[in-house]
């Protein structure tokens, strides 16, 4: 029986505040985006501050995104919470029907 290899995906450039990167993945389209997205929060760290250090710059932009996700995630964690509580209200008020529905059945 013959053995299926599979290949390591190809290399995708990328370009980060004019720095070349090789990275692997399996959708060069997402990779290329996100690289664009870290390029561009690090330009507009660049124009907000005086440092022209690219590790500087590099770890301001994590900042920035890390606090993008966090805010985004509590809004998502407030509204997921949401949709549960009304779903759970929803699920107790169909048991209510359904159960009185029974009882004039029965």
């Amino acid at each position: 029986m013959a053995t299926q290899t599979s290949a390591a995906p190809a290399p995708i450039r990328v370009e980060i505040y004019d720095q070349v990167y090789n990275l692997r993945g399996v959708d060069a389209e997402y990779i290329q985006h996100l690289a664009e997205f870290v390029d561009t929060k690090m330009r507009n760290v660049a124009e907000q501050t005086s440092t022209i250090d690219s590790l500087r710059l590099a770890v301001l932009a994590a900042l920035n995104i890390a606090d993008e996700y966090h805010v985004l995630k509590k809004k998502y964690d407030f509204l997921a919470g949401d949709y549960r509580q009304r779903a759970g209200a929803l699920q107790g008020a169909l048991d209510e029907v359904l159960q009185e529905e029974t009882r004039k059945a029965g």
